[in-house]
């Protein structure tokens, strides 16, 4: 039986990161893979896939030509599944190659096939070429999620789906009921709406993404009506079928019924509420691991579980769920494992990125949440359409907010949403993590024309209601020193 000083299960972001980490720290390390690919849910069905979609549908009906909410013309109607499959694989296929070269270079010793524990440190992998048990000091989990998938739910992968077989449909629907308001849910519903498919979207709750500053939130609820998405807020689905309709014709569709009465149709629907850990197929029961009804695991701030020498990264921890987020986990895990450091530091500065139309981004503290911990601040606005550089671009809705503590202007969130509001978020972050103020964006010069000069216009929009100063607009005036 082969023996390594770390195995970890899972190559999407966690998993890929703490091998890495492991091998740069000269361990032994090998990483297993029960699918067929590399990258997990990250680049084969989640993350990479969904942006590249995005890229391509924004590229191909001309959405970046004329602006992110500008015209899109006709150009939408020559736009196929064939077109968008074929963009999106070739990134998918990059990423792919990728990750193999990485491994290959530090060392990690890639197994593929189905992991399950025999007991708290061997491990066995059923591959293509049988069985075989592998034993280790140390174990990262990094296994992901998958779709939840309810059984009253009749998924056919075609007009009934889950974000997993999104790039698998045939042909592009005329209308689309997308159920969930989350972030897999909002993006979806952008991107088909900017295909020009009729989108009807349904959440529980009495906004979408409930994790955004509330200002953000109603912007964001108003580009979506504005590119003719449908929104059903505050209901609930009963039941999920296909039926037929006559009008005319007889055409077979998508039926949701509300559990307020209403009933609604479509030729298709997403079916985007929450994911499911695959913790059940591990054998953690072997090593004394417990997971909770969604089979997910609970760790410390170390990213251990129960079990001191098996740790866990990325969704399969739940919230926040990001690849960006579960990247940075792994490594830390591995960090701790191996007496180097690690922990949860930082982590009220991880941001946060949602690839719908138009992007949205934000770090820190939502003004509700500063209300309620009784922080005293005060909020700082640009808007892009009084940016040069959103005026060159065509974004003239977009807009940047800072709340910044009205006693010691430190910088406490920054909101974004508009072109750009992935990238733009950084600076803002690294501010934050600097334990900077709002007079650093007054006292420095950026690029010109740039949408960084959301910063300055912003801080000063916030500094001279601080200073009680009367501004027309967001266009810097003076501020007392």
């Amino acid at each position: 039986m082969k023996h390594y000083d770390c195995v970890v299960i899972g190559t999407g972001p966690a998993g890929q990161k703490g091998a890495i980490q492991a091998a740069k720290l000269g361990k032994s390390v090998a990483i297993i893979e029960k699918n067929q690919v590399l990258g997990g849910a990250q680049i084969n069905t989640g993350t990479i896939p969904s942006k590249a979609l995005r890229e391509a549908v924004l590229t191909l009906t001309g959405g970046k030509r004329h602006g992110v909410y500008g015209s899109i013309g006709q150009a939408k109607r020559q736009v196929t599944i064939a077109d968008l499959v074929s963009f999106s694989q070739r990134v998918i296929r990059h990423e792919w190659q990728i990750i193999s070269d990485q491994f290959e270079r530090n060392g990690v010793e890639l197994l593929w096939g189905q992991a399950r524990f025999t007991s708290p440190n061997e491990v066995a992998v059923t591959g293509p070429n049988g069985e075989e048990s592998i034993s280790a000091d140390r174990f990262l989990l990094g296994v992901g999620t998958r779709p939840a998938r309810p059984e009253n739910v009749p998924f056919n992968g075609q007009t009934i789906f889950t974000s997993d077989e999104v790039m698998r449909i045939d042909h592009l629907p005329k209308t689309m009921i997308v159920v969930g308001g989350g972030v897999i849910g909002t993006e979806y519903a952008c991107i088909m709406a900017t295909l020009g498919v009729q989108v009807t979207l349904i959440e529980g709750r009495n906004k979408v993404l409930g994790f955004l500053d509330q200002e953000i939130a109603d912007a964001f609820q108003y580009f979506m009506r504005q590119r003719g998405i449908t929104l059903r807020l505050g209901e609930k689905v009963e039941e999920i079928k296909e039926v037929e309709i006559e009008n005319g014709t007889v055409k077979r569709l998508v039926e949701a019924q509300l559990e307020s009465g209403k009933t609604i149709h479509a030729e298709s629907l997403l079916y985007a509420v929450g994911r499911q850990g695959v913790c059940n197929q591990l054998g953690l029961d072997k090593v004394g691991i417990e997971f909770d009804d969604r089979e997910r695991l609970a760790v410390n701030d170390y990213y251990q579980t129960n079990v001191e020498h098996v740790y866990a990264a990325g969704d399969v921890i739940g919230f926040p769920s990001l690849a960006s987020t579960s990247m940075e986990q792994g490594r830390r895990a591995i960090c701790h494992a191996f007496g180097c450091g690690g922990g949860n530091y930082n982590t009220s500065l991880f941001p946060y990125g949602i690839y719908a139309v138009p992007e949205i981004s934000m770090v820190g503290k939502t003004e509700e949440q500063l209300t309620a911990e009784g922080i005293p601040y005060e909020s700082g606005v640009a808007n892009y359409r009084e940016i040069a550089r959103g005026q060159l671009l065509g974004d003239e809705l977009g807009m940047l907010k800072m709340l910044i503590h009205q006693e010691t202007h430190k910088l406490l969130g920054v909101h974004v949403i508009g072109t750009g509001a992935t990238e733009l978020i950084h600076l803002g972050q690294a501010v934050m993590a600097l334990d900077g103020d709002a007079e650093f964006f007054v006292n420095n010069v950026f690029n010109f024309p740039t949408l960084t000069e959301c910063y300055k216009v912003a801080a000063y929009n916030g500094l001279n209601k601080l200073n009680n100063v009367y501004s027309g607009s967001c266009r810097p005036v003076a501020v007392n020193c």
